[in-house]
């Protein structure tokens, strides 16, 4: 599997707080398309989250008094993960911002429930995620093909250089079989 070194990883989530976006396809270097980005990137790589989890986050899963995040993985497993602090502030700054889209006058009524937002107010795809990460990676300069799931073998891969167990990480990643994790 693909997995970014760490200064890569560290580079492409301070990307949006740090450069702007190139103007074109709809982006626009404001601070609610860069807090957005910040928080997807964050939760993506502090998280291991799959795109489609990202994608279909609802406000009500993020418990903040507890510092956890409700995820639906595939077949709808639930499993709780815990959120660092920095990813609960990315997502704290986000979510300030969200309720005004920049080409929308609200939040879409389909997604008000939703975590991540297009600049049309309504709920981000799995696509849109990758577009997402395309436009940072060109910014970036970082000279690999990058997607969702590289960020999730990025997570897990640093965590099992730092020393977690294998289990606590298929744990983490919501893997049935601990052979999927290896």
């Amino acid at each position: 599997p693909r997995f970014l070194d760490e200064p890569q990883a560290q580079a492409l989530l301070d990307a949006p707080l740090a450069m702007p976006l190139p103007e074109g396809e709809g982006s626009h270097a404001d601070p609610w398309t860069a807090a957005r980005d910040h928080a997807i990137f964050s939760l993506l790589y502090d998280c291991g989250l799959r795109v489609s989890e990202l994608a279909g986050m609802n406000l009500d899963h993020i418990d903040r008094g507890r510092a956890m995040l409700r995820v639906f993985g595939k077949g709808r497993k639930q499993r709780m993960l815990p959120l660092l602090p920095a990813s609960l502030e990315s997502l704290d700054t986000w979510l300030k911002l969200r309720q005004s889209p920049p080409r929308a006058r609200s939040v879409a009524g389909s997604a008000a429930n939703a975590v991540f937002l297009n600049q049309r107010g309504t709920r981000l795809t799995d696509r849109s995620v990758r577009r997402i990460i395309n436009r940072w990676i060109l910014q970036t300069a970082i000279n690999q093909r990058v997607t969702p799931h590289t960020l999730r073998h990025s997570f897990a891969t640093h965590l099992l250089n730092a020393g977690a167990d294998l289990r606590d990480v298929q744990e983490l990643l919501g893997h049935a079989s601990l052979s999927t994790t290896q």
